[in-house]
């Protein structure tokens, strides 16, 4: 049988997804998902293992399908640290992007090196979820761990590793960990060293292999039915892949709700925020992914329509039916501490609670907080030269949600697009794959295999009168919050 069919992985926090796309023109033809283990922060770690037995779920299901792959790549969630030993088991669990832990950490690295000199270095300043403060929080905890570690990856890197036997890593996925410098496209150890001083990290590290390039190909020995012998590409970040999948252009906003939210653009050439608040990350394509992320997305309408005791289908309605601003209830979403701003230790509050509060405002006000939280990060990309000019597309698994769709048209007063693939990460992994088997420019394949975007919500010229409100009181509740905070 012809092997005419490209896979591309989503490995996230929650779950791995697998997507096939036909390598003729990428139309998606089938998909399977597996859950990961949950986590709760300030401790979010999992078993890197875990990730492998999710992942042979999901080609257990596309079995019929596996002798067609061709090629095969991996999105994984940014950021976590996996170490390996000398016989390439995890020797403790993965520290996760979302594990907080590691605030203090960070906190140091930056009393070490100031925030402007690491983001000259990085694009990135310390936070708890960059793989610099995990290393930094695993030296201090289980000191010797990282010496003893043969390999320090992260979670793209280790299922790449595991189908290919090979080592290896890119700009787009490096460039989150806080020790890679995406200007230069190299290592900056020196960084590494901050955290785990003395500890040669260059012997540890994954071989960094251009983006588009070949890791290797599935082992022979790896228990993965027709598999064998298909193209690994080199693996990328979530949203990296996230952004081929969708084919992000220059001046295009894309805000991405899952368990996390982020905000983001495509920019030929690297940003400098001085204050830390963007990540610099690289892309695949040589280019670069400027963004601004908040630890509190999904999770936080999720928690407010368990507390309503509401299906999907009800919240959405009851977010729709309370005015714009929610008759004064504001919602500042730190529910698990924050990553913009930077308020690890911080908890969400609500604000301007009054009798005429219903059960409608409370739904109404977590839609209103998650958002305006995430476009308060826009702002801080506009000032930084960041082009917004182009289409606003909303992505990731809240995408669906209508109040969502809504709520963000009337804040911004802009047409919300939203993509017909729903699973962008492991579209664009599988982008990545195609790169890898055929040699041709990854930015082309994006392109070619570009979904036509759908319009999910138009602005209602009420609710965009309103806007600015809403904007402003949410301000003034999330500065209250962090003036409590520096108290």
């Amino acid at each position: 049988m012809a092997r005419d069919l490209v896979a591309g992985i989503d490995t996230s926090t929650q779950s791995c997804t697998v997507v096939l796309r036909r390598l003729e023109d990428g139309a998606a033809i089938a998909e399977a998902r597996a859950p990961h283990p949950p986590t709760t922060p300030p401790v979010s770690e999992q078993n890197p293992q875990a990730w492998w037995g999710a992942l042979q779920a999901c080609l257990a299901d596309l079995r019929d399908h596996l002798s067609r792959i061709a090629a095969i790549s991996v999105g994984g969630q940014g950021h976590g640290l996996v170490l390996l030993d000398d016989k390439d088991r995890p020797v403790r669990p993965a520290k996760l992007w979302n594990d907080t832990e590691s605030a203090p950490d960070a906190k140091r690295l930056l009393t070490l090196l100031p925030a402007n000199e690491w983001v000259r270095r990085t694009g990135s300043a310390p936070g708890p979820a960059l793989t610099v403060s995990k290393l930094a929080w695993t030296e201090r905890n289980h000191p010797g761990l990282v010496a003893g570690a043969h390999r320090v990856m992260l979670p793209s890197d280790y299922l790449v590793f595991r189908l290919s036997g090979r080592a290896v890593t890119e700009r787009g996925g490096s460039s989150g960990t806080g020790y890679f410098n995406p200007f230069s496209n190299q290592w900056d150890l020196d960084l590494a060293d901050l955290a785990v001083p003395g500890v040669d990290l260059a012997t540890k590290l994954p071989t960094l292999i251009p983006s588009d390039a070949q890791a290797g190909r599935v082992r022979d020995d790896v228990d993965l039915g027709g598999l064998a012998g298909a193209v690994v590409g080199a693996g990328s970040g979530d949203n990296t892949c996230a952004a081929l999948g969708m084919s992000v252009r220059e001046g295009d906003t894309v805000i991405s709700l899952g368990t996390s939210g982020t905000i983001y653009g495509l920019s030929k050439v690297g940003v400098y925020d001085p204050s830390g608040a963007i990540n610099g990350y690289a892309d695949a394509t040589g280019a670069f992914l400027p963004m601004v992320t908040t630890l509190n997305a999904a999770k936080v309408t999720d928690a407010f329509r368990r507390l309503l005791d509401v299906s999907v289908e009800e919240f959405d309605n009851l977010a729709l039916s309370a005015p714009p601003g929610a008759n004064g209830l504001v919602l500042v979403p730190y529910l698990d501490g924050e990553r913009t701003p930077n308020l690890p230790d911080a908890r969400g509050s609500l604000h301007g609670l009054r009798t005429v509060t219903t059960r409608a405002c409370f739904a109404r006000a977590a839609i209103e907080g998650v958002l305006c939280g995430l476009l308060e990060g826009g702002e801080i990309l506009a000032r930084c030269g960041v082009e917004s000019d182009g289409r606003l597309i909303l992505t990731g698994g809240a995408a669906r949600s209508r109040s969502y769709r809504q709520v963000l048209a009337d804040l911004t007063g802009r047409t919300v697009l939203i993509s017909p693939i729903t699973e962008t990460a492991a579209a664009g992994a599988a982008v990545q794959a195609a790169a890898a088997l055929t040699g041709s420019p990854i930015a082309e394949i994006a392109a070619d295999w570009a979904p036509a975007l759908e319009i999910a919500a138009q602005p209602d010229r009420t609710a965009v009168e309103a806007a600015n409100a809403v904007r402003r009181a949410y301000r003034k509740a999330a500065d209250e919050a962090w003036r409590e905070r520096q108290t």
